[in-house]
């Protein structure tokens, strides 16, 4: 790749929006060239995974990037920029260094509705030919090989939501079903209950800054800087992007008809209200598993099995924003 680290690269998956995102780029492409909008471009596929084209492109000095998929190409090519940050182990390179619009054409684009993005490509591209940008918090989730929580075996960031249990079983479910080519909302609500009627409450202890805040069976636990997952429900309805803490919500072992009762709420941003909840907001949150490990996805992608901590980073990354500033 020849860069100029002051115009924009994009990074196009193109297996996105069940591979019709290379005909939105396209579309794309020119109104950034109508706009005066300096970049180049690089594909998934010919030049390698979303992950893998972000961080060559790092440490050939590239701060500028645009994602053009969904929430899974914009999970990656933020991970693509902390693995450079990382690796460089250097105090002069920060995340805060680095700018990440997103060109949302994927399934699910979720983290774009807390950002006040809309999907047209003409009112997308104008954002960032005004350079209507703001901060936000990204945060690390590390996985423990065990309880002890002394050795991580792997880490991942996300800038939106991630969950633990059956939140995870749904977007291991709807993963696979995307690999099939299937698509659309449903996916996600066929596949809640599917996961719900399977469920298996197990036993987990949750600490929020050091304070031990839950100790008992629980179905489904969130943590969330944005808003929005699963097409559209709204796990964590009062986080804000840019607060420096994200919010917490775990779901107990509830009865059947109690959990059909409060669901619809999952959709109205009224979900933190029901009594039977436990939620918080901090800056780090341990998920410590008694028995029976669960599943732990990062921005819709399962990572790995808990134990699981969660936390803020110091710095902020910069990013496309409606408003000019985080929502």
């Amino acid at each position: 790749m020849n860069l100029n680290r002051k115009e924009w690269l994009a990074v196009v998956n193109v297996y996105a929006a069940s591979k019709k995102a290379l005909k939105f780029w396209k579309t794309a492409e020119k109104l950034l060239v109508q706009k005066n909008v300096s970049f180049s471009c690089c594909l998934t596929g010919e030049c390698g995974n979303a992950f893998e084209i972000t961080l060559n492109a790092c440490r050939q000095g590239q701060r500028k990037l645009i994602a053009v998929g969904g929430d899974g190409t914009a999970h990656d090519v933020l991970n693509g920029i902390m693995a450079y940050v990382d690796e460089s182990g250097s105090p002069d390179v920060s995340v805060s260094d680095f700018t990440l619009a997103i060109i949302p054409v994927g399934s699910g684009n979720d983290w774009v509705k807390s950002l006040g993005i809309s999907a047209d490509l003409d009112v997308v591209t104008d954002l960032i030919a005004s350079g209507s940008f703001g901060r936000q918090d990204v945060v690390k989730a590390s996985i423990f090989e065990d309880a002890a929580c002394q050795k991580v075996v792997s880490s991942s960031y996300m800038v939106n939501i991630g969950g633990v249990g059956l939140d995870a079983g749904v977007c291991e479910m709807v993963n696979k079903a995307k690999m099939q080519g299937k698509r659309g909302k449903i996916l996600y609500v066929t596949a809640l209950l599917r996961n719900l009627a399977i469920r298996k409450p197990l036993h987990v202890r949750l600490f929020c800054d050091g304070v031990k805040v839950f100790d008992g069976n629980y179905l489904s636990l969130a943590i969330g800087v944005g808003r929005y997952s699963g097409g559209g429900m709204r796990q964590t309805p009062s986080a804000v992007l840019d607060d420096g803490l994200f919010d917490v919500t775990l779901i107990p072992d509830l009865p059947v008809m109690t959990i059909a009762r409060k669901a619809p709420k999952l959709f109205t941003g009224t979900f933190d209200t029901v009594k039977e909840l436990v939620v918080s907001k901090c800056r780090s949150a341990l998920i410590l598993p008694v028995q029976e490990s669960s599943l732990v996805e990062v921005d819709g992608e399962v990572v790995g099995r808990s134990p699981v901590r969660f936390d803020v980073l110091d710095e902020q990354i910069n990013v496309l924003s409606s408003s000019g500033t985080s929502r």
